[in-house]
């Protein structure tokens, strides 16, 4: 097993977990006897726990090791995965998916971090990241698909035995397979940053996630107010840090801004609506959790696909994400009579070709995350455009239920495809902007910065 194989079974595990109670949420709430609030968390505490960590576990790989990381994370994943597995209560359940997301965070960082030091620069790149984007899009499938077989077959709790089992084999494949890789030069934990950025976006979803029931609450404004103060000391700390953990002049790059800001609406626009989606249809149409299961796996299969043959592709890792964004657009332009008028030739259309521009994204944006930033800090490249995507996609998921929950289900997919349409469209045009403005070769040297 080589190491690029290693590697990118990380991200193949992490979304096979992250979406895996998307087509059994009503049958968990029902079996740990959630309330109200119950299966908002159970749905949105991992992306609490990603999404607080990331930038943080990339800053760690990149100083302390990235192997040690990712042997840290999975190691952690199959712990509480059986804790996940076992729970009798949401409080339970919840506190684990929470620990799955800090786990998946080292995994996600350190991983696309060995894949960046493996392969420096030029086309074994394009290939390695080609792969390491198709294992999201795999994962995606493998998530709902596995988790609605086993719910047939026994009930919701054995997909996360499953995880905590495969968690614990990439762990010794990991351990034994990968050789260690750091930065050359060690720098000091930045403690401030990582208190200071950790509870400012732990706050920041926690509030978005709270306002799915009901966005008036006190408990939201707080949670709002507290994530802004303590983002705004972040980026006033960070200025006054000779080695910080996040260099605020990277904002300065367009491409670091196209990876993270791509990132960002991904996570929001395509990310937020497929995790809420297959809810509504069940809902609307009556589905069962392993049919839209096999729907969506449409769209994930197709993601898997294309982001393999997007090495092929002749074009820059910022016009292949353009063409990916283009494409996702036209095809939830396919799915916005989908609650109302169900066509499953249409629906699948619509699936197969926002597939497609789902896999040229993941392919380029993990490019472009760690081509954005110096060598030595790939890691952080892939923490920070992370954060990005799944602070997105709980904003994305967010909306949709504040607009479903304001309009009623039939006007409110309808107007949330609409804005995911919108945004994608509006971002394909930023990103072409940007490559008018800045041309850059298809095959990029690395960024300056210390060996590793």
């Amino acid at each position: 097993m080589n190491r690029l194989s290693v590697a990118a079974s990380a991200p193949l595990l992490v979304l096979t977990n992250y979406t895996a109670p998307m087509v059994t949420l009503p049958d968990t709430a029902t079996a740990l006897g959630a309330g109200p609030t119950g299966p908002v968390w159970i749905l949105s505490a991992i992306a609490l726990g990603l999404s607080s960590l990331l930038l943080v576990a990339g800053g760690l790989a990149d100083d302390y090791g990235r192997k040690r990381t990712l042997v840290a994370g999975t190691a952690v994943l199959a712990v509480a995965s059986v804790v996940a597995a076992a729970a009798p209560t949401v409080p339970v359940f919840v506190a684990a998916r929470l620990a799955q997301g800090a786990a998946s965070a080292a995994m996600l960082a350190a991983s696309l971090g060995i894949v960046g030091h493996a392969f420096p620069s030029g086309a074994p790149r394009l290939r390695a990241t080609a792969v390491y984007g198709a294992m999201m899009g795999l994962g995606t499938a493998v998530g709902p698909l596995l988790s609605g077989v086993l719910a047939v077959l026994t009930n919701w709790r054995a997909v996360y035995w499953v995880v905590a089992v495969s968690a614990l084999a990439l762990t010794v494949a990991a351990a034994v397979t990968l050789e260690e890789s750091r930065a050359a030069e060690r720098r000091r934990i930045d403690l401030p940053g990582v208190i200071l950025l950790t509870l400012g976006v732990a706050a920041l979803v926690a509030g978005v996630t709270e306002g799915r029931m009901g966005w008036t609450r006190p408990v939201v404004a707080f949670a709002f107010a507290a994530s802004a103060l303590l983002l705004v000391a972040f980026a006033v700390a960070e200025r006054r840090r000779r080695e910080p953990l996040l260099d605020l002049a990277l904002f300065g790059r367009p491409r670091f801004l196209v990876a993270t800001g791509g990132a960002l609406v991904v996570g929001a626009a395509v990310i937020g609506l497929l995790s809420y989606l297959p809810s509504v249809l069940q809902a609307a149409h009556g589905m069962t959790p392993l049919t839209t299961a096999l729907l969506f796996g449409t769209w994930s299969g197709m993601s898997f696909v294309s982001s393999l043959a997007a090495s092929r592709i002749r074009l820059g890792a910022s016009s292949r994400l353009s063409l990916g964004l283009l494409l996702s657009a036209v095809g939830f332009a396919g799915l916005l009579g989908v609650v109302t008028h169900f066509s499953l030739p249409l629906t699948l259309a619509g699936l197969v070709v926002s597939g497609v521009g789902s896999g040229l994204i993941n392919s380029s944006l993990t490019h472009l995350a760690i081509e954005s930033v110096p060598q030595h800090r790939v890691s952080m490249g892939s923490g920070a455009n992370n954060t990005a995507r799944y602070i997105g996609s709980s904003l994305g998921a967010a909306a949709m239920a504040a607009l479903i929950g304001a309009q009623g289900v039939q006007t409110g997919t309808l107007l949330t495809l609409i804005a995911c349409i919108v945004l994608l469209l509006g971002t394909a045009g930023a990103v072409q902007a940007h490559l008018l403005a800045v041309p850059a070769p298809l095959h990029r040297a690395p960024l300056p910065g210390p060996r590793v």
